[in-house]
């Protein structure tokens, strides 16, 4: 990628020149020449910087979006060159649809238009109490507030910044929306957490086939297991050594921001089946499996007795 960035009133140009090539190469992936925006949020924590640093090395323009201003100044010393930067922190509480719709208008406002949605903003169960991710929380122990709390970043505020930005998508022809979801097992062993990760699965399916046809896609990306991020306590006695490390989540992501992921919708891709040594559409095709539980379309009674 070659020139500054320019943003604002003016609409995104991520490089000024035009190159006479219709996309350019980064590593082996084809990437739009002036990159695209990218709205993502939880972007201070583990795997968000870490899918912040990939993007803005693949030529993006990233609007990082956390409620952790001293993380985000952080990442602004590393990524910040001046007025033109393709990094911009916008300091937000998702929990409030005010939060929510006031981070999208800040990427709008900064680089021009959003292409891209990647929710990934979080809460963990040591927020309940330090060993909750081992000795999961009962149907008493959880308040209603603290379902709230959880169905506020996991559920409502990827469908506010979503709802607000696809409309920027659908006008640009192309879009991009990943959400960060959980394993199937956490989703039916752990809650809150994993019945709100569920929905947000869900949603992703029914999402995926609404905007089918329409250049905008929507897939999920999730590690594959615990993670070696703040997120999860030491209080868990995991050890660390034994976890994922949030550096595989960079090659997936930058993928699915590529030209080479045109049409690939209502995927789910494991960060720890990517393998690096594999050309990268195959080592997708290896690390991925339809989003949600379509297989459970078989006991659908209803449906299957009604003529064809």
């Amino acid at each position: 990628m070659t020139g500054p960035v320019r943003g604002g009133r003016e609409g995104l140009l991520c490089t000024a020149r035009r190159p006479r090539k219709p996309f350019v190469k980064v590593g082996t992936m084809s990437v739009h020449p002036r990159g695209r925006v990218v709205l993502l949020t939880g972007a201070a924590g583990g795997i968000g910087q870490v899918m912040t640093e990939a993007l803005l090395t693949a030529g993006h323009c990233v609007a990082a979006v956390d409620r952790d201003t001293s993380r985000l100044e952080r990442l602004a010393s590393v990524w910040t060159t001046g007025a033109d930067s393709r990094f911009h922190a916008i300091c937000a509480d998702l929990g409030s649809q005010a939060g929510c719709e006031q981070a999208v208008e800040a990427t709008r406002v900064q680089f021009g238009t959003v292409d891209a949605v990647i929710n990934n903003a979080g809460i963990g169960m040591s927020s309940i109490r330090p060993d909750a991710e081992t000795r999961h929380p009962s149907i008493e122990e959880l308040s209603r507030e603290t379902w709230e709390r959880f169905l506020g970043i996991f559920v409502h505020a990827p469908m506010v910044i979503t709802r607000a930005a696809v409309a920027m998508m659908k006008q640009g022809g192309w879009g991009r929306i990943i959400n960060n979801t959980t394993s199937y097992r956490t989703m039916l062993r752990v809650l809150p957490y994993g019945a709100v990760k569920a929905a947000l699965e869900a949603m992703s399916a029914v999402w995926a086939k609404e905007l089918e046809g329409s250049g905008i896609t929507v897939n999920v990306l999730v590690p594959g297991g615990p993670t070696d991020t703040p997120f999860i306590a030491a209080e868990t006695g995991w050890p660390r050594a034994a976890m994922l490390r949030p550096q595989i989540m960079g090659p997936p992501v930058c993928w699915l921001l590529s030209e080479e992921s045109n049409g690939v919708t209502g995927t789910r891709i494991t960060a720890a089946r990517w393998d690096p040594d594999l050309p990268t559409t195959q080592a997708a095709q290896r690390a991925s499996r339809a989003i949600g539980w379509p297989e459970l379309s078989a006991d659908a009674v209803w449906l299957s007795s009604q003529p064809t």
